[in-house]
Order: structure tokens, then sequence, then C-alpha cells
């Protein structure tokens, strides 16, 4: 009985912890951290491929930077930064359309103008822009898979420390 008096003594002496969101409040969009604004701004991968990454699909950005260990060849490089270049147009102007999307959604929160059928449009707004976005990053691990020999791939994955970067490669070439 003593026991549990000290223990519930001490329970309701600790202050209280913070909400996991408190201090997020006074970002510009609540939903957004400054880092993740940059990131679709600077059509960073954001781990959006990460399904294409791990099952032997590389990224163009990774390739790009290993074209000496990779053994690329011209046209091989040439095609990775076809697939680059235009992911990442693609990825910026998406990025940038979840921004404005996101802050458009913070506002109306914001000012409390926001009906149940407003905020479902937009939710399915945002949600159809990050599907593209995601569909864009892992399109161009389709295009640079395709410009690599399985040699390579198998290379890349050796590179990139997975632990299966030597294993076959089903459905390449």
């Amino acid at each position: 009985m003593i026991c549990s008096a000290l223990v519930l003594a001490a329970a309701l002496d600790v202050a209280p912890s913070p909400a996991p969101h408190a201090g997020q409040e006074a970002r510009a969009i609540k939903a957004l951290s400054a880092e993740d604004v940059a990131a679709y701004l600077g059509g960073e991968g954001m781990g959006l491929a990460r399904a294409a990454e791990l099952n032997h699909f590389p990224g163009p950005r990774h390739v790009l930077d290993l074209p000496a260990e990779l053994g690329l060849t011209a046209a091989q490089r040439a095609a990775v930064q076809v697939a680059f270049v235009e992911m990442d147009a693609e990825a910026r102007r998406l990025g940038a359309a979840i921004v404005e999307a996101e802050r458009a959604l913070d506002g109306r929160f914001a000012r409390g103008d926001l009906g149940a059928a407003e905020l479902d449009r937009a939710v399915d707004a945002i949600a159809a822009l990050q599907g593209k976005l995601r569909a864009a990053h892992l399109r161009a691990h389709l295009a640079t898979r395709a410009a690599l020999t399985p040699e390579q791939v198998a290379r890349y994955d050796a590179l990139r420390g997975y632990a299966h970067g030597s294993g076959t490669h089903h459905g390449h070439h």
C-alpha cells in the first residue's frame, strides 16, 4: 500500500511530456518541415523509389556518381543522364505543386474555412501529386536498369552495400 502511494506521488510530480508535435506549430506549412520542403523543391528521392532500389533497379543519380566503378560506356552514361534529367524536371515540378497544395490546405485550416468535401478534394489532389512524384522516381529506375548489364547491376548493388548484390536479377534484359 505504501509502495503504491509512493509510485502514485512520484507519477503526479512528473511534468507532462510535450506533445509529439510541440514546436511544429511555428512552421510555415505545418505538415512539412523545412527539410521536407527543400527535398520536394529539389527533386530529391525521399525514399520514394526504395522498392526499385532494393530490388536491383539502380537509381540514375547514384549510377552517374559511379561511372568508372560500373564501367559505364558513353552510350550508357547518356541514357542514364536522360533518365535522370527527365525525372529531375518532373520531380521538381511535382514537388513544387505538392508544397503549394500543402500550403493551401494549411491556409484553409488556419482560416477555419474548410468543410469535409473541400478537405477530401484537397487531400485527394495531394495524394495524386504524391503518386505521380513516386512514379516519376520509379520510372527513372526502370530506365536506368534497362541501360545497364546484369553485371553492372550486381556491381552497383555491391557498391551500395546491399547484402544480395551478387544475386540474380530476374527479368533483366
